[in-house]
């Protein structure tokens, strides 16, 4: 379905745009030939991702900056206005996301934050969008960036990990209801790897050997969405699809077998695991 859309033509709107994936994957929707709407909070960072975008794109394309706070459904709402204005859209990339540190009973605050951010974000998106992306007719996609931490949902970050979760099903839910409702619309999960970002670059000031670059992510984003691949986990330079795959059959098998919660950092499970991730 991402084929025919680019050649439909059209605009790809991008939420997180003034940095990291963001950015990057408007830069290769731009280079598709896609016009470009980025969105993100208001500054600098934004104003110098409108620019780079202008200096790439060719006269006939739209590069368009609008800040818009994804936790304001009547932003988004005003959001959408604008963009029908200048064009169809091809592309609805909901990205935007934070993180914060939080525990199960601590950061009741940081919990809120996140989960307006990583989850309602998504949700005021594809509420703003997708009424009129379905009316258009046409060829479509919407990426919902998700996270491995949704998945497997690793100890050390609860409210992260909850608002990622409740993404990767907000995105099953919409897929179904789509391919039911006979949308010409594909829906894709894109799961980073572990992907040295500006959000990462707070915490580490150079980046990891271990770690993807933005570029590396979305360029795999785009191969394997182009296969029409729904749940697309990107392996980075430590951990293989394969390894991925081990990782997420563990975490389910939880369930299946009846372990305790998250045994694969339970110490009565850590051999079992360590055999299990190494097996063929």
């Amino acid at each position: 379905m991402y084929q025919k859309a680019v050649e439909k033509g059209g605009l790809a709107v991008v939420t997180g745009a003034a940095s990291g994936v963001g950015l990057a994957a408007a830069k290769r929707f731009l280079q598709a030939g896609l016009g470009v709407v980025l969105v993100d909070l208001p500054g600098e960072a934004l104003d110098k991702a409108e620019a780079d975008l202008i200096e790439l794109a060719d006269t006939s394309q739209t590069v368009r900056a609008i800040p818009a706070d994804v936790t304001n459904a009547a932003a988004m709402t005003d959001l959408a206005d604008q963009v029908f204005e200048l064009g169809e859209v091809a592309v609805l990339m909901n990205n935007a996301g934070i993180a914060l540190p939080t525990g199960s009973w601590e950061n009741s605050e940081n919990w809120r934050k996140l989960i307006e951010v990583n989850l309602f974000g998504v949700m005021n998106g594809v509420h703003a969008f997708l009424p009129r992306m379905i009316a258009a007719a046409r060829p479509a996609v919407v990426i919902n960036t998700g996270s491995k931490q949704g998945i497997t949902t690793p100890p050390g970050n609860a409210a992260y990990n909850t608002s990622k979760a409740a993404v990767k099903v907000m995105t099953e839910m919409l897929a179904h209801e789509l391919r039911e409702a006979g949308a010409e619309i594909s829906v894709h999960l894109f799961v980073p790897g572990f992907t040295y970002t500006g959000m990462t670059q707070k915490f580490m000031p150079e980046k990891p050997a271990a770690a993807w670059s933005s570029v590396e992510a979305i360029d795999y984003l785009l191969k394997r969405m182009s296969n029409g691949d729904f749940y697309i986990l990107c392996p980075d330079n430590d951990v293989s699809e394969a390894r991925d795959r081990k990782r997420v059959e563990w975490a389910l098998g939880d369930i299946v077998h009846n372990r305790p919660a998250l045994s694969r950092w339970h110490p009565d499970y850590a051999d079992a695991f360590a055999t299990h991730e190494v097996s063929e």
